[in-house]
């Protein structure tokens, strides 16, 4: 179910095409998708797409999508990514017509794996783990077989059964299929489907010690749920063959399709669980919802919006190639979200104090300032303005280049929505450092009164001092110095992530200026501002009131993204 007013569908592709046939031709009758997650850790990015295309062609063909957890490993799962999982997928806009978990079916795997046993397609392997990877063989190189391989299917089904009450240690058996270790394709080389692992199951508690593999479980659950179409990015393009292979052998009543499509990579990120797991575990980010991560909550709470989510991942579309997408392209569409959304105010967040010398001790006047020009139905605000103001120390220079049009002295500018001022002393501390301008204003200048005896080059922004709110603000750049981070992850075999040593760590790429928190103000009617408002602030960007560390009178801002890009969507 989608529950968004106003969504779009996807555009042309090759699995609308398939299902668009498969209806015509009474293949299938109803339209059947899942997002099948695994408990394991945070949603992020590339998920968006994953959960965007299973609802949506559901809902295109009036179908329905499940929610699922494919729970099968209880020692990396947690009822807290579930509840993550959960709350991310109804917040960037979407229902799922049922919840399911595999733990739902746990007694149904072990019945169909018992089946496999006793039509000789299964066997149970003493060997450890080191031993199966060692003798699996390569890509060039065939694999070797068990030596329990061609054990009869009385002692596999006494094993197997045995392995379920719990007589055996961690590791000290396994469950395999029997396929082909001479396959060409690795993953049909007598995978394994059943691990020991007497560990605590966040549904199931302690009833099981054995847990099936990913790779067997995922086919039966879709089988069983009736899903007609199984999506999935492309790194499980190889798993196909296993997965036809189990709904086959398994002797299912529905026989589930798997279609394969290019995964969302973003520059400059990484969307490795294993790897975002780790950048968590080591305290180099602030949590799964850091808002470097891209993560949902991560982007949550940097401020983008599920409109801004579900508008990017509609245009980078649907298709079986590999590539990674500019983070400029996901930065275009928050901008194009909030352009119209966000309240157009100022902030200052590196303070340099005027003092307006002519204006009158003590009186304070408050201004018309608009709230976005172009959302006059956002209407105006009121601004207060006095003797003292903080301006950016970047608006002033003692000794200016030329074409620098903001404050120096003897020259004028604008304050927005207020007065000309112009600089005419500088105030300097014992290391010659300026700390206050002393300026004048013409009181003839008021913004909104039609003055026009002359012009200035320079606007600049300020906050009026005694009244102004002070504010902790949080600049980003990526996490990742590399731009194409993950050029060389390791796929992960059917969600179970392959551990490579690498010769350069991916954590030797991390940019330490990810992050830069200043100080500064911002106007007094901010001062009551919620988590997950969003403003813009006239010259720095879009921020978004931070959801952790944000307090009533002491607001925390993330800049969600700056003002202007290099980067326009191509025109159709």
């Amino acid at each position: 179910m989608i529950n968004v007013e106003n969504h779009r569908g996807t555009p042309s592709n090759f699995i609308k095409n398939v299902i668009t046939e498969d209806l015509k031709s009474g293949k299938v009758k109803e339209i059947v998708t899942r997002f099948p997650p695994e408990p394991n850790g945070y949603l992020h990015i590339g998920h968006a797409k994953a959960i965007w295309i299973n609802f949506t062609l559901a809902d295109e063909f009036g179908g329905r999508t499940h929610l699922r957890f494919d729970d099968t490993n209880p020692v990396k799962e947690d009822i807290e990514y579930v509840n993550s999982i959960k709350e991310d997928v109804k917040w960037l806009g979407f229902d799922w017509e049922e919840l399911r978990f595999a733990s739902d079916y746990f007694e149904e795997m072990y019945n169909r794996a018992v089946l496999l046993i006793k039509k000789g397609k299964a066997y149970v392997d003493d060997q450890s783990a080191d031993q199966i990877r060692e003798t699996r063989g390569t890509l060039t190189e065939p694999g070797k077989n068990s030596p329990y391989r061609d054990r009869s299917v009385e002692e596999n089904l006494d094993l197997f059964e045995r392995m379920r009450k719990g007589e055996f240690a961690n590791g000290e058996r396994v469950l395999r299929a029997k396929i082909d270790m001479a396959s060409p394709n690795i993953n049909l080389r007598d995978p394994v489907i059943y691990r020991i692992s007497h560990a605590h199951h966040h549904n199931t508690g302690d009833k099981w010690c054995i847990y099936p593999m990913y790779a067997f479980a995922h086919p039966l659950e879709d089988a069983i749920e009736g899903v007609t179409h199984s999506l999935c990015s492309l790194e499980f393009e190889d798993q196909r063959p296993f997965y036809d292979w189990v709904v086959a052998e398994c002797e299912m009543d529905s026989t589930p399709r798997q279609y394969e499509f290019g995964r969302l990579n973003v520059a400059q990120t990484v969307t490795s669980k294993r790897k975002l797991k780790q950048l968590v575990d080591e305290n180099i980010v602030d949590g799964w919802d850091d808002p470097r991560m891209p993560t949902i909550s991560g982007l949550r709470r940097l401020g983008y919006t599920p409109e801004a989510i579900r508008n990017f991942v509609f245009e980078t579309g649907i298709s079986k190639a590999y590539g990674t997408v500019d983070r400029q392209v996901m930065e275009h569409f928050i901008r194009e979200d909030l352009k119209l959304k966000a309240p157009r105010t100022m902030a200052v967040l590196d303070p340099l104090k005027v003092v307006i010398t002519n204006y009158p001790e003590g009186q304070v006047e408050w201004l018309d300032a608009e709230n976005n020009t172009e959302n006059p139905e956002m209407g105006i605000r009121q601004i207060p303005f006095s003797r003292e103001i903080y301006i950016e120390q970047e608006d002033f220079m003692e000794d200016p280049p030329s074409k620098y049009f903001r404050l120096f002295p003897g020259n004028e500018v604008r304050l927005k929505h207020a007065y000309f001022i112009k600089c005419n002393d500088v105030i300097k501390d014992e290391n010659g450092k300026v700390v206050e301008i002393h300026c004048t204003y013409d009181p003839e200048t008021k913004s909104g009164s039609g003055f026009t005896g002359r012009k200035v080059k320079g606007t600049i922004h300020w906050v009026e001092a005694t009244q102004a709110v002070p504010a902790e603000f949080r600049l980003f750049e990526p996490l990742f110095k590399d731009e194409d981070e993950e050029a060389e992850l390791v796929p992960e075999v059917a969600g179970e992530a392959e551990e490579v040593a690498a010769e350069k760590s991916f954590l030797d790429d991390i940019n330490p200026n990810s992050l830069q928190i200043v100080q500064g103000f911002v106007e007094p009617n901010m001062k009551d501002v919620a988590p997950q408002d969003k403003f813009q602030f006239f010259r720095h960007g879009y921020f978004n009131v931070d959801s952790k560390y944000s307090q009533p009178g002491r607001p925390v801002f993330n800049r969600v993204v700056s003002l202007k890009s290099s980067f326009q969507l191509p025109k159709n």
